[in-house]
């Protein structure tokens, strides 16, 4: 007779009071940075210092100070920012019994911006953002100028390692705070950007007309002074040109307004077939927009369809919509509101529903008259959106030819070389775009059929970057995609009709598998950009190298992992080291353990780091212009490392 055992609790499966774990002070930071700065990455890791940096504007826009300088240690792995601002308080505080300056650095939610008795409008919302920065650096130092002598104290890891001094008299006012972000948190190799930091400085000088900001490099010996009196005027011509595509028109549209909400704005419509705006709300940048930015969209289509009308003009043949008359916008939006509700510490979207009424309020009128003022220049503009219809029509019934046809089975119109996975779950379902059928072949034998679609392709396929749009349509392989994808192309994308949540470009680690990767790119990025934002699209990194040492085996990405490996290895362990000549010749299993199964693969998601700076990129290295290529690869060829 059979018997049954008496099941036993797992371990860890008592859930009592002292499992309940209460994280204090700044422990939180440290054991979610990501909850605070967005992520621990090259982007985080820049956070920190713009935390600090918009401190010192804070002072600025609200009239007590007039320099900043910002100086990068010469690793570029920490950083020092002083403005003449008022300076930390620096008294003890009447409740907590401890100093000010120590009380805002080492307590979230603590500073001085929750009032608006001194500071009228600012960044920082929260007092969280100088604390932060303490709790994830390995070091911060700061020196306090005022009530006639300088304050020092310094900290580690957000602790402070003694305690408030006073040192010399002094005349001056302002603070000055040097901090070197923690390796434990961010790696050994993080570090900082100059061309980043001084792009997002000089946005700064642009936002805040008259405001000097010294921008200096210890590395290099450089120093750089950033002032544009004549503000957002200055910058709006600097940005089109930047983007490489004529204006339509010759003057700008500019508005300036004071009131509950302070207003600058400025536009262009230029030539490109995209729009591009740039919005900041008191100072700092909104890179998802906001209800600020969705009010002057609004306010840019109304009073061009406004001027339609005053001049009675009638385009032929097509329907004008907000996207045509936007398309090829080069804008910048700067607004400055007391009581600013941002979407969490990043600040990338503003929430506040009142903005953007008031914010069309304020441009729609000044639009319109500048438009009637400047009657060459609206036409011009029609004109433009009329264009920009009459392509979207030319893409929509090029786009028909691929799209699905009909929603009634998600298998209808797929490539017959899609190998596709049983679940019709998106959040789930992953696909797995390989180069070449003998890859596809391995990839098919060792991937999750319930979860993971694989899809061959031949070659390398089509430049989009050159290419129009009715031939990358015609392409076969960039069809398959299309059409795999489910989602639409183009203007007609529909994120929701997206059939996997996760698409993986699997390319051999080589320089030609990276030629076609940086080719998908090219076309996600030019025709299939919401798959990008939407953080659909990741680079799978599958191994070089294979180095079998004792009982353990180790993969390497690339020669560099390859040389650490084998330096960590134990003396006269002796290492077999196979060198994959492509996916093809991967077994299934090795292929699935590295770069498949979800548990231990290593994958780069992709990301849009400065719109402005991708598309220059991408243009100039795979567009029809060889002479911005042949500039790049002559100024790096001596740091080349060729692949034979």
């Amino acid at each position: 007779m059979a018997t049954t055992a008496t099941p036993q609790p797992a371990s860890g499966s008592r859930y009592t009071a002292k499992d309940i774990e209460v994280l204090e002070g700044l422990e939180p930071v440290r054991k979610r940075p990501a909850m605070y700065i967005g992520g621990t990455d090259t982007r985080g890791y820049h956070h920190l210092l713009w935390e600090i940096v918009d401190n010192a504007v804070d002072e600025a826009i609200n009239g007590h100070a007039k320099r900043i300088e910002v100086t990068l240690d010469a690793d570029h792995r920490g950083a020092t920012i002083g403005d003449d601002g008022r300076g930390f308080p620096v008294d003890v505080h009447p409740k907590y019994n401890r100093p000010a300056l120590e009380l805002i650095l080492c307590t979230l939610h603590a500073g001085g911006k929750f009032a608006s008795s001194n500071y009228k409008v600012s960044g920082g919302l929260h007092g969280v953002g100088s604390s932060v920065v303490n709790a994830l650096s390995v070091e911060l130092d700061v020196k306090v100028l005022r009530d006639g002598f300088e304050h020092m104290q310094a900290f580690s890891r957000g602790i402070p390692t003694g305690k408030l001094k006073r040192g010399a008299a002094t005349r001056k006012h302002g603070t000055i705070l040097h901090f070197r972000p923690d390796p434990e948190i961010f790696g050994d190799k993080a570090s900082f950007d100059p061309d980043t930091i001084r792009e997002r400085l000089e946005a700064k000088a642009y936002l805040h007309g008259g405001l000097v900001i010294v921008f200096k490099d210890q590395a290099t010996g450089e120093t750089v002074e950033l002032v544009h009196p004549n503000g957002i005027s200055d910058y709006l011509p600097k940005l089109v040109t930047q983007r490489g595509k004529p204006a339509v028109h010759a003057s700008m549209f500019h508005v300036a307004k004071d009131g509950d909400i302070r207003l600058e704005a400025a536009l262009l419509w230029t030539e490109s077939p995209d729009e591009s705006l740039r919005s900041y709300v008191n100072g700092i940048p909104t890179h998802t927009g906001g209800s600020h930015e969705s009010g002057f969209n609004t306010a840019i289509v109304k009073a061009v369809r406004a001027f339609i009308e005053a001049k009675k003009i009638q385009p032929k043949g097509v329907t004008l919509t907000a996207e045509d008359i936007r398309e090829g916008i080069v804008g910048l939006l700067s607004i400055y509101i007391q009581e600013p509700q941002f979407q969490g510490q990043t600040k990338d979207r503003l929430n506040n529903p009142e903005a953007g009424p008031a914010v069309e309020g304020i441009v729609r009128p000044a639009l319109e008259q500048w438009l009637l003022e400047n009657g060459t220049a609206g036409e011009a503009i029609v004109m433009r959106a009329i264009l920009a219809a009459r392509a979207r029509e030319a893409r929509r019934e090029a786009t028909q030819q691929v799209v699905r046809k009909t929603a009634v089975s998600h298998r209808l119109n797929l490539p017959g070389k899609l190998a596709d996975c049983s679940s019709t779950d998106p959040n789930e379902s992953e696909l797995f775009i390989v180069e070449g059928d003998s890859a596809g072949g391995s990839a098919k034998q060792g991937r999750d059929r319930r979860t993971q679609a694989i899809l061959p392709l031949r070659g390398k396929v089509l430049n989009a970057e050159q290419a129009s749009t009715s031939k990358v349509l015609s392409n076969k392989e960039l069809q398959d995609i299309v059409s795999a994808l489910g989602c639409g192309f183009g203007k007609d994308f529909d994120a929701s009709k997206l059939r996997y949540g996760r698409i993986f470009l699997l390319m051999d680690a080589d320089s030609d598998g990276q030629h076609i990767a940086t080719l998908l790119l090219t076309f996600f990025y030019r025709h299939l950009p919401g798959l990008i934002r939407g953080g659909h699209v990741y680079l799978a990194q599958p191994p070089l190298y294979r180095i079998d040492a004792a009982k353990e085996t180790h993969w390497a990405l690339d020669d560099k992992e390859r040389d650490r490996i084998l330096v960590k290895l134990p003396k006269g362990n002796k290492a077999e080291i196979s060198r994959f000549k492509g996916l093809g010749e991967m077994p299934a299993e090795d292929l699935k353990a590295t770069t498949l199964d979800p548990r231990r693969r290593r994958a780069l998601r992709v990301v849009i780091d400065g719109e402005l700076e991708t598309d220059r990129i991408l243009n100039e290295l795979m567009g029809k212009d060889a002479s911005a290529r042949f500039r790049f690869i002559m100024d790096r060829a001596p740091n080349a490392e060729i692949d034979v």
